[in-house]
């Protein structure tokens, strides 16, 4: 038996009893009351999430004290993850500076989220981008204004050296030996390798397709991909069922896709289209002057940086710890938002000629109590959750083969391994290394797994993460000083069947009475940095319009 499989059992036993019946630290069993047990590591550390408190009081529908405060704004964002700091760029670039941009949290930046231990910087969440595609003009001016683009040459961008990855970039544990690159090469059979090579012949041919309709099959954004209804169809079908039908069955090569659908989507191919499986291959062309194609940005603190190139430009604009718990109307037709201050526990109300909700369509249900939404079915939406751990480290063992990169993935393990967050600090003389961790919690049914990952505490995560990092560095508890812990529970969209290219989506993306417009990546059906980004543009692109 595999250590994956090793591994995924012990994590379906947990799972099944959570199925049963669950409380704070342990579960009803047959009567009886039984603590989740783990061994003991002595780690310190801690374990965190989005704010569970504010979470709740949205959820739970408790009664809010009474307004004391009310104010008007002609436009309000709710949510200031990147689509709400993207639409909030575009309103002030455009001449529009009259509104406000609600966080639910103490911090900015939704899943772009990031941390730091006393040496270094680490995301939270996402952690890298590619080069722009070279037709993404909004996306590329972008990059020139914060100076991830420096200049043009010879007709192409030339990036910022210290934004593009440093070398090493990736490597894979592949029986017993570290080897570079992330394709499985390394003691897999040749006739394994000729079905890896004739999935990457037909992907590669896909990325330059064109469709009837003169544009790219896959694209990112999502909306500039080709509506060839020959090429849609690939969204009614599982990519497993597409891998199955075009005789793909090599094992390396399904572990591999399984890992690229968990690193951008968190869910295997049995769960996700198989457009958008491909998608992942297939969508990105971008060229660059000084780099090779579709090269990798990354900065210690991941995604956190673009972030950050968002919101400081918007401070004035933004009210952390405020909660929108309920949108209305006034008996003028403005709309109305209650809100709660989740620091001083007051209430107030906004009055708002527009709104922009920039909040994951879950938390939209809550929100528009009372607001029909025509079409939207929010139970066809599903969200995978994540663990992300921190690992500060004292040293670290070679291994066979190829030496640390930023990216470091075991093959057949659960997690989709770590990134050196350090990897891109000029100064080498940090004591140790800031490993970061991406754990999917994709073997059950995402509200199962999200409620499992509720439950644990934070030795029991150590439990589950701690045998496979021992399998891949042994010995490295001995050298670990501490670990950060952070459970996303509602992580990422998940792109299943019919989802991105069908009616549920497309009704989400429409605005309530020209009032109340969407922005957020789940209306992409992709959770990346670009999608959240252009479809913060898209909604202040209609507000502007429906300002006249």
């Amino acid at each position: 038996m595999s250590y994956n499989s090793r591994l995924s059992d012990y994590i379906q036993r947990r799972g099944f009893l959570l199925r049963v019946g669950l409380i704070t630290g342990g579960i009803f069993l047959n009567g009886c009351y039984k603590r989740l047990k783990a061994k003991s590591y002595d780690i310190p550390g801690k374990l965190s999430g989005p704010n569970e408190k504010a979470g709740h009081l949205l959820r739970d529908k408790i009664s809010f004290p009474k307004p004391l405060e009310h104010s008007k704004v002609k436009i309000l964002i709710i949510g200031s993850g990147i689509s709400g700091l993207s639409a909030g760029r575009w309103l002030k670039q455009s001449g529009e500076t009259d509104f406000e941009i609600l966080e639910l949290e103490a911090h900015k930046g939704g899943n772009a989220h990031s941390g730091k231990n006393k040496d270094a910087a680490y995301p939270l969440g996402a952690h890298y981008v590619t080069v722009a595609n070279n037709e993404d003009e909004v996306l590329m001016d972008f990059f020139k204004e914060i100076n991830v683009i420096t200049h043009m040459e010879k007709g192409l961008p030339y990036y910022n050296e210290f934004y593009l990855t440093f070398d090493p970039e990736e490597r894979l544990l592949i029986n017993g030996e570290w080897q570079e690159g992330l394709v499985p090469e390394f003691g897999v059979p040749e006739l394994e390798k000729t079905q890896i090579k004739r999935f990457l012949a037909e992907v590669e041919e896909l990325r330059l397709k064109k469709g009837a309709d003169g544009k790219f099959v896959f694209n990112v954004p999502v909306s500039e991909s080709s509506s060839d209804k020959s090429y849609l169809k690939l969204d009614l079908m599982s990519f497993k069922d597409y891998l199955d039908k075009k005789g793909f069955t090599s094992k390396y090569l399904l572990w591999y896709l399984n890992y690229a659908c968990k690193d951008d989507y968190g869910r295997k191919i049995s769960d996700v289209s198989a457009w958008a499986g491909l998608h992942y291959f297939a969508s990105r062309r971008g060229l660059a002057a000084n780099a090779e194609r579709n090269a990798v940005l990354t900065w210690p603190q991941g995604n956190g940086w673009l972030m950050e190139q968002l919101a400081d430009p918007l401070d004035k604009y933004i009210r952390t710890s405020s909660m929108c718990y309920q949108l209305g109307y006034t008996d003028n037709g403005k709309v109305l938002a209650l809100v709660y201050d989740v620091n001083t526990q007051q209430n107030r109300t906004i009055e708002a000629e527009k709104v922009i909700l920039c909040a994951p369509q879950y938390v939209n249900n809550r929100l528009l109590r009372g607001i029909k939404r025509p079409g939207v079915d929010y139970k066809e939406l599903q969200y995978a959750p994540w663990l992300v751990a921190n690992i500060k480290v004292s040293a670290l063992s070679g291994g066979r083969g190829m030496g640390l990169c930023w990216d470091n993935v075991a093959y057949d393990t659960p997690s989709v391994g770590y990134v050196n967050s350090g990897q891109q600090r000029l100064n080498t003389a940090e004591d140790g290394h800031t490993l970061t961790y991406y754990l999917p919690l994709c073997d059950f049914e995402p509200a199962v797994a999200r409620l499992a990952a509720y439950s644990r505490s934070y030795e029991q995560w150590l439990d589950i993460i701690m045998p496979e990092l021992e399998y891949i560095h042994p010995g490295l508890t001995k050298v670990i000083t501490n670990i950060d812990l952070w459970v996303w529970g509602h992580g990422m969209i998940s792109p299943s069947v019919d989802l991105i290219w069908g009616d549920n989506l497309q009704q989400a993306r429409k605005a309530i009475d020209q009032k109340i417009f969407f922005a957020h990546s789940d209306l992409s059906g992709i959770s990346i940095f670009e999608e959240a980004f252009h479809q913060g543009i898209r909604a202040a692109k209609e507000v502007l319009k429906n300002n006249g």
